[in-house]
């Protein structure tokens, strides 16, 4: 009988040994950009959930580089552009679906995952969610534009010689739409897209006398904004944010026409190996005080409703000053670009820089 308990209790002992160890050793492989995972959160997961997460940084071009050299493999989870999966995944399945019965989707902003499921969809399924995100639009001085609302008073006569945008492909994009256009959605009619873009392309070359300057570096264009050369401007939300700052005339503005949107997303490689480890992080990291907390410290909206309500109250301002509801709604997200695309852009981009 002695022996036998003996046994029991060795073989319990063993039991909880190795649970405990296989506990202990859960690991999440995260394959995502600088800034999205910070220390703090990654500490407060790993206490809540006892899972270890392991930490590469990358970019866009080095995931799909790391994620097709092992077919999917070797990460948990990913952090991609909301724009750069369904192509890539058609080519190369180096993704799985996202079972959004695993998501906690009433915590997620409801226009931001129709896109990013729209976006996303390979043999109708989708394959990310959102994260966080970030748009260009105007930066204004309204003391002397105060009437500027859209992209089309970058070719406004009323503020010649204080307008600057880059000669990019998002102007091109921004002023379509302006123009009461959707370029998406002729993306996948070739003759369609050239004939807009040829009619934005004259539209900028008529107004290149309205334009100071096609800035190239951004820093420059905050410093011209700051010195009141430039009025009215094609940039990011942050820029204006930070201008802001110091000049209360000075801000981001989402355009009439919608502000043009980028998001990053997680989306599950094809060979994960701990799967329920990345819907819990996917899950835990779009709880709204958790997404407040990433807002705080990398200045990036998020995908999660009601987080902006918790950061901190300059960066609320931020938010709520450019972006009321009705205004997110109407961002304009990026779908994915087919490349022949690109290559009509960059004639018409080069026809408007070499017009005199």
């Amino acid at each position: 009988m002695k022996k036998t308990i003996f046994t029991l209790c060795l073989v319990s002992v063993f039991l909880v040994a190795v649970i405990g160890s296989a506990y202990a050793a859960e690991t999440l492989s995260l394959l995502t950009w600088k800034g999205y995972a910070p220390k703090n959160l990654v500490e407060k997961f790993q206490k809540e959930t006892g899972i270890t997460v392991k930490v590469t940084y990358s970019s866009n071009e080095e995931m799909i580089a790391k994620l097709r050299a092992t077919r999917g493999a070797g990460f948990d989870l990913a952090q991609p552009s909301q724009d750069r999966i369904s192509s890539v995944q058609e080519k190369y399945q180096i993704y799985q679906p996202i079972d959004l019965s695993k998501i906690k989707t009433g915590q997620i902003i409801s226009s931001m995952l129709e896109a990013v499921k729209l976006n996303t969809m390979v043999n109708v399924k989708p394959h990310a969610v959102p994260f966080c995100w970030g748009t260009s639009g105007l930066i204004v001085n309204r003391k002397f534009a105060a009437d500027a609302k859209d992209y089309s008073d970058l070719l406004n006569e009323k503020y010649k010689g204080r307008v600057s945008y880059r000669l990019k492909r998002p102007t091109l994009i921004a002023l379509a739409f302006a123009m009461g256009d959707d370029p998406f959605a002729k993306y996948a009619d070739v003759n369609a897209y050239q004939a807009l873009m040829d009619k934005v392309g004259q539209a900028m070359i008529d107004g290149k006398g309205i334009v100071k300057n096609y800035y190239t570096n951004g820093d420059a264009l905050l410093q011209s904004m700051r010195s009141d050369e430039v009025y009215l401007a094609m940039a990011w939300d942050n820029g204006g944010w930070k201008l802001h700052v110091d000049n209360a005339d000075i801000d981001f503005l989402a355009p009439k026409s919608g502000a043009l949107g980028w998001i990053d997303t997680f989306a599950i490689p094809a060979k994960a190996k701990n799967v329920d480890a990345a819907y819990k992080w996917i899950n835990f990291m779009l709880r709204p005080e958790n997404a407040a907390a990433f807002t705080n410290m990398e200045k990036y909206g998020t995908a999660s409703k009601g987080s902006i309500q918790l950061t901190n109250v300059d960066i609320r301002g931020n938010f709520q000053r450019s972006f009321p509801q009705a205004a997110i709604d109407n961002i304009k997200w990026y779908p994915p670009v087919p490349a022949k695309l690109e290559a009509i852009e960059g004639k018409i981009l080069d026809k408007v820089k070499a017009a005199k």
